[in-house]
């Protein structure tokens, strides 16, 4: 398919999107389950919940353009996944683990963070206020998310190294 217009290009990275967060309703609970931390394990159970609403407003968004909600295989997530998933299968010590993913995790909130904020200068070049609201809902709740992840993994990283300076004495 040729891309000739602006509008094109939004549903398509519309359904792109679409895709990947599909994707991570079905990576989230496996992100969790793989977490020694309690606290990130909760995180991630909460980010499925978010990420739940997260689809449904996408096909919201999808509505605002006439379009029912499609998705297009969002290759860039599926990677990250992937990348996740072999994070979870390495054989690490529980703290280290858990860094492991966080930074598996933070990198799939970037990704998300510059997708949802690249629709939303699209929604707004394009007038389409009822859109610019429901992804920027969305990109405020992958910032938060992200923003989250950087404090546990802060925490951990102290617990961390305080054991290590244990272990030297």
């Amino acid at each position: 398919m040729k891309i000739e217009s602006l509008e094109e290009l939004f549903l398509e990275e519309l359904k792109d999107l679409y895709h990947a967060e599909k994707q991570l309703v079905k990576a989230l609970p496996k992100m969790a389950k793989a977490a020694t931390s309690e606290e990130l394990r909760t995180a991630f159970t909460d980010h499925l919940e978010q990420t739940k609403n997260h689809v449904l407003r996408l096909e919201q968004v999808f509505e605002t353009v006439d379009e029912k909600a499609k998705a297009k295989v969002c290759k860039g997530m599926q990677g990250l996944i992937e990348e996740g998933q072999e994070t979870i299968a390495e054989d690490a010590l529980a703290q280290l683990a858990d860094l492991g993913l966080i930074a598996a995790a933070q990198k799939v909130e970037h990704y998300e963070i510059s997708g949802y904020g690249t629709m939303r200068t699209f929604a707004q070049i394009l007038g389409n206020q009822e859109a610019v609201r429901l992804l920027s809902e969305t990109l405020k709740e992958e910032e938060a998310a992200d923003k989250l992840l950087s404090g546990i993994s802060q925490s951990l990283l102290k617990e961390s190294l305080a054991m290590s300076a244990q272990a030297e004495t």
